[in-house]
């Protein structure tokens, strides 16, 4: 099954897919987490390269420490208030355990930089997938969004 068979739901609750022919950042967020003030680098990775094929997509997860308790309304909420986020955010989804969510459980499959694959470690994880649809980065949560390594590997998946 490809990335893009995995039926998703927006924030606001619509039936969706992740986008094709694009480099897409996927990223489970939260909004009560010491890793929150992610959201200004993920929004400025948007402003960069939005226009040449590129969509961060937040997967908001109450799975650590319930530090996303929020509804799908306050979630948006905050995020536009806070850190003027522009890039899609999903439905609330469970990244680990019993009630993974299908895309979650593909993602896991992939391998960081030191070969090591499995749960979700903490919020603000990160998956580069390819326009292709092929999970070709996987970056742990402490990788900030502007690491060096992380923006080569988008640049180097941009389609325009």
């Amino acid at each position: 099954m490809s990335l893009y068979d995995i039926p998703l739901t927006t924030l606001s609750g619509q039936p969706t897919t992740l986008p094709t022919g694009q480099a897409l950042l996927l990223v489970n967020v939260a909004s009560k987490c010491g890793l929150t003030p992610q959201y200004e680098g993920l929004e400025r990775l948007q402003k960069t390269y939005g226009e040449r094929g590129f969509t961060v997509l937040g997967f908001p997860c109450n799975q650590f420490m319930g530090q996303e308790p929020g509804s799908p309304e306050e979630i948006a909420q905050f995020c536009s208030a806070t850190y003027g986020v522009s890039f899609p955010l999903l439905e609330k989804v469970e990244v680990n355990g019993e009630g993974q969510h299908p895309l979650f459980a593909a993602l896991t499959a992939a391998p960081d930089a030191e070969g090591a694959s499995g749960d979700v470690q903490w919020n603000f994880e990160k998956w580069l997938v390819s326009p292709a649809g092929e999970v070709v980065g996987r970056f742990r949560p402490r990788t900030d969004p502007e690491d060096p390594a992380l923006v080569a590997a988008i640049e180097a998946q941009l389609p325009a």
